[in-house]
């Protein structure tokens, strides 16, 4: 009889143990950044499962790896620099690391997956030798141009190894929204290990699951994000590695982030501090720790898709016309998801140069520089990054002139006016 076995969908990328149980399935998406020019509009276009897993044994949310991460970041198309808020984050934490590590002249401070200079240029501001590790061709080339120097390697225990044969290791080792972008999750976090200098301090800021389940941030699953870490399962993936989280942070950044700091395991001189104990019991009690808290997030995601096309069907029969605001990846996998196409939304802008001209991968929804909202006033501004909406609603305030309305579709539609 069909779906009386149960299906494993191979091993988990953590534990090794047989995945069998669906976090939550999303059916089929192109890569969220793979961007369609007006040239290849017609040509066939690859789509992949977006159907996430959980493990049983370890808990670890992962979705397993339909394409290489090689295929993915060799060239891509997010840019850090384009959001005030993001900077205004980064040149923070800089200045706060710097101050707490007391890092100098002598220190080497190295990100993985440094981008295009986006936290870099702040540490050498601030008189600190840096030196940055992205995939990325395209977006390492940026930041080697702003003087930041730049390694065009992906990451793991042999590029560590490579570069401390190079007599580089890490005094503060930082990786921003790359824990869940690594497939090879055991490989990636030793490599943290061999990098990091002795009495070194090692900073990962992620999406925090916790958050994304209470928000119901189902947008931000796609192919780049193999992982998706609750604070339980982290500790768990650096102990095994050697490695101790001794201060950990919520922050707001990406609808709800976790900032772990790590030091080596034998080096206990530096005390775990009760902020690692109050975030382990805070998922505890939410049930983090118990299989079932997991398996009923797919409901609440298929409410949402119904609730935003009720909303854009009702607004589409009264003649209203609606445009996007902003091309990201989340964005992609929502109007994929949901099945939105121009039908829909008109086009969307970005302030990414990279992206315009172009169309939204799936859907084909055409990509504008921001003036276009002046051009064609459109009467909703449905905004894709909702993270960053605070910020975009600010940045778009003269569409109200004209009546305009903000949309926000996750954690459930809401109109701004």
């Amino acid at each position: 009889m069909i779906g009386a076995q149960q299906t494993s969908y191979g091993p988990c990328r953590f534990c090794g143990q047989p995945l069998q149980k669906t976090f939550v399935d999303l059916g089929m998406s192109p890569l969220c950044e793979s961007y369609v020019p007006y040239e290849r509009l017609d040509a066939m276009e690859p789509f992949y499962p977006l159907n996430v897993l959980v493990c049983e044994n370890c808990l670890l949310v992962q979705l397993r790896e339909y394409v290489r991460a090689e295929d993915i970041y060799s060239e891509y198309a997010y840019f850090s620099s384009y959001s005030d808020s993001w900077l205004d984050h980064v040149r923070r934490y800089a200045e706060m690391a710097v101050n707490r590590f007391t890092l100098g002249p002598k220190n080497l401070v190295v990100e993985v997956a440094s981008n295009d200079g986006y936290l870099l240029q702040y540490f050498v501001a601030q008189g600190v030798p840096v030196l940055g590790i992205e995939p990325a061709a395209n977006v390492a080339k940026v930041a080697q141009e702003k003087g930041i120097p730049s390694l065009v390697k992906f990451f793991g225990r042999k590029t560590a190894e490579e570069l401390v044969v190079g007599a580089n290791r890490a005094d503060l080792l930082v990786g921003n929204n790359v824990l869940a972008h690594v497939p090879d999750l055991n490989d990636f976090v030793d490599g943290l290990k061999v990098l990091l200098a002795p009495g070194g301090t090692i900073t990962m800021e992620f999406a925090h699951l916790l958050r994304l389940m209470e928000g119901n941030q189902f947008d931000t699953i796609y192919h780049e994000h193999f992982s998706y870490l609750s604070f339980i399962v982290t500790e768990r993936v650096f102990a095994a590695h050697g490695l101790t989280i001794f201060d950990a942070e919520e922050l707001g950044t990406h609808g709800g982030s976790l900032r772990i700091y790590a030091r080596h395991a034998e080096e206990t001189d530096r005390p775990v501090l009760q902020s690692v104990e109050k975030l382990r019991r805070k998922e505890m009690d939410a049930g983090y720790d118990q299989i079932e808290t997991y398996l009923g997030f797919g409901d609440r995601v298929a409410e949402t898709k119904r609730k935003l096309l009720d909303f854009l069907i009702a607004a589409r029969r009264k003649g209203k016309h609606i445009a996007g605001y902003g091309a990201p990846g989340k964005g992609n996998t929502l109007l994929n998801y949901c099945g939105i196409r121009t039908d829909f939304v008109d086009y969307t802008v970005d302030r990414n140069p990279y992206k315009q001209g172009q169309f939204l991968p799936g859907t084909h929804i055409p990509i504008f520089p921001p003036e276009r909202l002046a051009q064609t006033r459109p009467d909703y501004i449905l905004i894709l990054p909702w993270n960053l909406k605070d910020e975009i609603m600010a940045q778009l305030a003269y569409a109200r002139d004209w009546g305009a309305q903000f949309v926000v579709p996750i954690p459930e539609v809401e109109v701004y006016t």
